[in-house]
C-alpha cells in the first residue's frame, strides 16, 4: 500500500523545494549523539518545526526508525501498526521496515496491524520529511491511544525485543506536542512537572503525573512506552534540548500549545 500525504500544504509546505529548503533550515550542525530514544513535536512547521529541528540536528541518523504517534482521530485499534507499503511526502517515499514490523507484530499481544488508523492521522507524517533529509531509511509507524501503563509496558517490552533482534541501530521517535490551549504560565508549570519526569528516566512517574496533573499532553503514551524502552536498552540520561510553545510564534500567550525536545541516550 501507498499511503498518500494527509497534511501535505497545511502542517508543511507541498512544494518540494519549499519543503527541503524549510527543514534544512530547522537541522544545524551540530555534535551529534547516539540516541535511543526521542520526543518531538507534530505542529505545523512554523509552530514546532524549530524545536523538532533541535532533536534531529543532534542525533546520529540511523537507517532505522520506529515511530509512535497518538492517534488523533480515534480510528482503528488502541495500539495500530501499519507492517507493509510505503508512506508519501513531497521528499519521496519511506518504506515500512516490514520484517521488523513482523518482528514487532508477533512479539506483541497490543499490538495489530491495521491501515485505517494511520490514513489521516498527521502525528507520524510530519516527522518524515525531517528524517528523509536526514538521509532518509526505513520506518515502522505505530499509533496509540487508550492504554494503561500495564499495556505501555507490554509494547515497550515487544519493542525492546525486536530492536535487540534488529541488526542495525534503530531509533524510537515518539511523536507529541506538550499542554495544549492554556495559558503560557499555565502550560510551561504543568509540561515542567512532566518534563522532569522524563529527565529523571521515570516513565510511570511521567504517566502518572500526566494524568494526576491533568496535562493535555497529546502523545503521552507514545512518550511512556519510548522512555520505558529506552531504559531497557540502556539509557542512562534524558535531557530536554529545547522547548517553546505556540506564543512564541502568534504573540497569543492566553493559548497556547506547548513544544518540547527530548533527547534519551
Amino acid at each position: 500500500m501507498i499511503r498518500k500525504p494527509a497534511v501535505s500544504g497545511m502542517f508543511y509546505d507541498s512544494d518540494p523545494a519549499r519543503l527541503r529548503r524549510m527543514v534544512r533550515g530547522f537541522i544545524k550542525d551540530e555534535p551529534k549523539t547516539e540516541a535511543l530514544g526521542v520526543i518531538v513535536p507534530h505542529a505545523g512547521y512554523i509552530y514546532s518545526g524549530t524545536v523538532a529541528g533541535v532533536v534531529y540536528s543532534r542525533i546520529t541518523p540511523r537507517e532505522t526508525y520506529i515511530l509512535l504517534g497518538p492517534n488523533h482521530t480515534g480510528l482503528g485499534p488502541a495500539a495500530s501498526m501499519m507492517c507493509r507499503g510505503e508512506w508519501e511526502t513531497p521528499l519521496g517515499a519511506m518504506k515500512i521496515d516490514q520484517r521488523l514490523a513482523s518482528s514487532l507484530l508477533g512479539g506483541s499481544e497490543l499490538l495489530e496491524e491495521d491501515t485505517q488508523a494511520h490514513l489521516r492521522e498527521h502525528s507520524i507524517e510530519v516527522q518524515l520529511p525531517f528524517l528523509q533529509i536526514l538521509g532518509g531509511g526505513t520506518f515502522i509507524p505505530i499509533t496509540l491511544m487508550g492504554i494503561d501503563y500495564q499495556g505501555c509496558e507490554k509494547v515497550a517490552s515487544a519493542i525492546v525485543e525486536a530492536v535487540k533482534a534488529c541488526d542495525r541501530p534503530v531509533l524510537i521517535v515518539a511523536s507529541s506536542d506538550m499542554t495544549h490551549f492554556e495559558s503560557r504560565e499555565s502550560a510551561e508549570r504543568k509540561d515542567r512537572l512532566a518534563l522532569d519526569r522524563v529527565e529523571a528516566l521515570d516513565p510511570e512517574g511521567f504517566y502518572e503525573t500526566v494524568r494526576r496533573y491533568r496535562i493535555s499532553m497529546c502523545g503521552y503514551i507514545p512518550a511512556t512506552i519510548m522512555l520505558i524502552a529506552a531504559k531497557a536498552l540502556g539509557a542512562a540520561r534524558a535531557a530536554v534540548v529545547r522547548y517553546a510553545t505556540s506564543g512564541d510564534v502568534t504573540g497569543d500567550m492566553d493559548q497556547v500549545v506547548g513544544y518540547a525536545g527530548v533527547i534519551v541516550e
